[in-house]
């Protein structure tokens, strides 16, 4: 912010001025552009595929580019996965799949929460533990 004093009619001023920031272009993940699409078909096939076992009713599917999260399930229905879905093993992403439709019964991580998960990922623990230890870093 630029302060400075201005005398206009023969009276005097304090004028301060705020320099407006310009803003960067966000710059694409080059990586995100080319696995989008294919995270996008894996994920609706799969989540066709496990819907079977529970028939639950969702939004829209969307892929992100999220620096901490697998996926996440909105108050609304909609459900976000990221991009690097498609990069880790099918058992993983079939678990993360499963995790977020899940949350559209149950929003929350209670027992009753694991044991829908559980009907469609038996082994859901095992998974979810390679998932914390072995897998991509998300930053």
């Amino acid at each position: 912010m630029t302060r400075f004093f201005k005398i206009i009619n023969g009276r005097l001023y304090y004028v301060s001025r705020v320099k407006r920031k310009i803003k960067k272009p966000k710059r694409r993940n080059p990586n995100y552009l080319k696995y989008k699409k294919d995270a996008e078909t894996l994920v609706k096939e799969r989540l066709e595929y496990f819907n079977q076992f529970y028939d639950y009713k969702w939004g829209r599917v969307t892929i992100r580019n999220q620096k901490t999260r697998w996926g996440s399930c909105s108050k609304k229905g909609n459900l976000n996965f990221n991009y690097k879905i498609v990069l880790i093993t099918p058992k993983q992403a079939d678990y993360i799949i499963v995790h977020e439709l899940c949350h559209l019964k149950e929003f929350n991580h209670g027992q009753e929460f694991w044991n829908l998960v559980a009907k469609a990922v038996p082994d859901y623990k095992e998974v979810r533990h390679s998932l914390r230890t072995n897998s991509l870093k998300l930053g």
